[in-house]
């Protein structure tokens, strides 16, 4: 079973699941969570230890594509986001990061071929990126411009800055800021039998009734960006060739028609400042 080092140190947000730096004193308010994009629970600052979370959770792993998997915290925890598995012959790469990390997962990883590598699209979604890169022996990319949300620093952690990473396999990250100034979307043209995919996190927030994207400073106090920020946006991202869409909660998979439906809503967006 799989015991990370501070498994009883209560040291993980429980709203908004990042781990915080065990070695240093615990701040009143996680900061994260104490900033306009993100909130403070109901009850409170708790503090959570992985060994609470052990009792009664589970990843859900499920295969979206024949290279694409996604993986979700079963019961829900803190946001509730998945993260992506995608597998390729050059190595494999997990896409976004869980708060939570078990034996079954880490065999099933292992399974198809392990991760070369991590990549996170924005801070909320930080969470045990440290306890995940040292089991699989890989870096973390994530955007420079977003350092300051760094709470559990390490040395496995890849700052790149600019408007693109590339990666393998034709695989890149595009930082399309908006929602935080580092926010990213992984662009993946080999999947979709080629048509190209784009994992956006909540970079991109693919609508409930999946018929269109929204772009937002805050979610969950429903906060917009300003026009130039969409601009940005549109700008990094109508290059990029796709049809399929994959967000970070369940019901946001566009499998079809992707880029119409990114333009379509670019223009819906800024249409309202017109």
């Amino acid at each position: 079973m799989y015991h990370p080092a501070n498994e009883q140190l209560s040291c993980i947000c429980a709203t908004c699941g990042t781990q915080y730096d065990p070695v240093n004193s615990l701040p009143g308010l996680c900061r994260i969570c104490n900033d306009d994009r993100q909130y403070i629970g109901d009850a409170g600052q708790t503090w959570i230890s992985w060994a609470a979370l052990a009792n009664d959770r589970t990843i859900r792993i499920q295969q979206l594509q024949p290279e694409l998997f996604d993986l979700r915290i079963t019961p829900s925890f803190a946001i509730g986001q998945k993260a992506h598995l995608l597998l390729s012959e050059a190595g494999n790469l997990l896409w976004d990061c869980l708060p939570f990390l078990d034996e079954p997962t880490i065999a099933f990883i292992r399974s198809k071929g392990g991760l070369r590598g991590i990549a996170i699209s924005h801070p909320h979604y930080y969470s045990l990126m440290n306890e995940w890169a040292a089991v699989f022996d890989c870096p973390v990319y994530l955007h420079a411009n977003d350092r300051q949300w760094i709470m559990n620093p390490s040395d496995r952690l890849h700052r790149w800055s600019g408007e693109t990473m590339p990666l393998w396999a034709n695989l890149s990250i595009v930082n399309t800021g908006g929602h935080f100034p580092g926010s990213c979307v992984l662009y993946a043209p080999h999947l979709s039998d080629g048509n190209g995919a784009l994992l956006a996190g909540d970079s991109i927030y693919v609508t409930r009734d999946r018929r269109g994207l929204t772009f937002m400073y805050s979610y969950p106090n429903h906060l917009p960006l300003r026009r130039n920020a969409v601009e940005q946006i549109r700008d990094r991202v109508a290059p990029l060739a796709f049809d399929s869409i994959y967000g970070a909660f369940d019901w946001q998979r566009i499998d079809t028609n992707g880029h119409q439906l990114f333009d379509e809503s670019i223009w819906r967006y800024l249409a309202i400042f017109d």
